[in-house]
């Protein structure tokens, strides 16, 4: 038979509840001037006695969570819980007395045996009171979980409605630049259809994902890079140097593209004003930096976008997404999450 894994603590703790018991009808039984030296027998007995009634106290609360559930009543569960527990400890007690008769008859005053039963109806109090609290915690826990839940369902809403409208303006300037491409280079203009073809194909393929690989974020942003490449010229610059240690790891879906197309939207491009963005992992982040030249209207509209990106990471890893700003560069660092994390 298999044990329980809380076997010991369980028994541990009756141990110390029968030793306590005991402490205190030695303690009576001295200031009563009871005759004969106290009964160390009944120790065992009462031993014995404290863990048939564990076990039944737990059947009783396993019985009464299938019969009548707190979810059902739950004054009335508690007090029927109660009752039940105070009539098996006296019960109990009154056998227990019967048993020990050899070792306690002609010892025993009124004043001995009340307290006695005092002392196990309240300790029937205290067994119950374990299991109360336990039902208690584990609805605290599930409610916490349930919040937690709905909490990373709403910032996983958000995120995803920033992608949808950053989308709507992506491809508005994509079709743009592709309507000059076809009269002035029809060969790029192909190109360019094809590479934005393979980026809503991405974003539609991995929607219902939480995680993707580096590798595969930075396979469907190097086909992003090229459309941004193709529509702002010399006016933008985009370095990458990645660890291949780490191209197994993961990231949110999208998640560079939304930092792409905040560097971009915030920012002025034009030769003369050359945006450089980089990315870069270094340990357990993935880097994304651009100088800053910014534009007079952006002010700080990319704060919620950031904010839901950050929300969103910490639903995903402990790491917290980072955000550094100096005077002449913004960066924003994306934790890279681990296989073995993202299987858990």
């Amino acid at each position: 038979m298999k044990l329980r894994k809380t076997f010991w603590i369980e028994y541990g703790i009756i141990l110390i509840f029968t030793m306590i018991s005991s402490l205190i009808r030695y303690s009576l039984w001295d200031k009563l001037e009871l005759k004969g030296d106290f009964p160390l027998e009944v120790i065992p007995i009462s031993f014995l006695f404290m863990v048939i009634t564990w076990e039944f106290f737990r059947g009783m609360n396993s019985l009464l969570n299938q019969k009548l559930s707190y979810s059902k009543g739950l004054g009335k569960r508690i007090a029927l819980q109660l009752i039940l527990g105070a009539v098996f400890m006296l019960v109990g007690n009154r056998i227990l007395f019967l048993l020990a008769g050899k070792y306690l008859e002609g010892s025993l005053s009124i004043l001995f045996s009340m307290t006695t039963y005092a002392t196990f109806t309240i300790m029937s109090f205290l067994i119950n009171s374990v299991f109360f609290g336990k039902y208690f915690f584990d609805e605290w826990k599930k409610s916490l979980l349930k919040a937690e839940r709905l909490e990373k369902e709403k910032t996983q809403v958000q995120f995803d409605n920033l992608k949808n409208q950053l989308n709507p303006h992506f491809l508005f300037n994509s079709l743009s630049s592709l309507h000059s491409l076809i009269y002035d280079n029809p060969g790029l203009a192909s190109e360019y259809v094809t590479n934005l073809s393979k980026v809503y194909r991405y974003v539609l393929q991995h929607e219902e994902k939480n995680l993707v690989s580096l590798k595969e974020e930075l396979d469907f942003i190097g086909q992003f890079i090229f459309l941004l490449e193709t529509r702002f010229k010399e006016g933008i610059e985009i370095t990458m140097q990645i660890n291949q240690d780490q191209l197994s790891n993961c990231i949110a879906p999208v998640s560079l593209q939304v930092l792409l197309e905040n560097c971009v939207k915030h920012n002025v491009i034009d030769p003369d004003q050359v945006l450089k963005i980089r990315l870069e992992t270094q340990g357990e982040y993935l880097c994304v930096q651009n100088n800053k030249n910014p534009k007079v209207l952006a002010g700080n509209s990319n704060q919620m976008g950031l904010k839901q990106l950050t929300h969103l990471y910490s639903f995903l890893t402990d790491l917290p997404v980072k955000i550094e700003e100096s005077k002449d560069s913004f960066s924003v660092f994306i934790p890279l999450i681990s296989t073995k994390s993202s299987d858990s």
